[in-house]
């Protein structure tokens, strides 16, 4: 799968509202065959901060994503809302859900 991690600063004033903002992109997002999760966190240290982690199937699912309408919107309705550039880390990992943290097992 196709791992992705972003970091989006969006401008204090509207930051609260960067759900909603962004709420046509994720459920959009979310509807693509080939998306496995795509969710928001905001930071607990940077109120201006959310994290955004999304997985896609494989490579051709995530070309599909940034080749779809929704993205190219996205590219035009996001970014007036955003402080800087989103930062990013994506890699090719090779499986196909979370993994359990076995270090933190829970017993039961």
């Amino acid at each position: 799968m196709i791992f992705i991690t972003a970091k989006f600063r969006v401008l204090p004033e509207h930051a609260d509202r960067w759900p909603e903002i962004a709420d046509a992109f994720t459920q959009a997002t979310r509807s693509e065959p080939g998306c496995l999760w795509f969710e928001w966190s905001r930071s607990v240290e940077d109120p201006d901060e959310y994290v955004l982690v999304e997985a896609f199937r494989d490579d051709e699912a995530g070309a599909a994503h940034v080749q779809s309408a929704h993205f190219k919107a996205a590219q035009e309705t996001l970014p007036p809302h955003l402080a800087e550039t989103p930062r990013i880390v994506n890699f090719a990992v090779p499986q196909e859900d979370w993994s359990l943290l076995g270090e933190m097992a829970v017993k039961k």
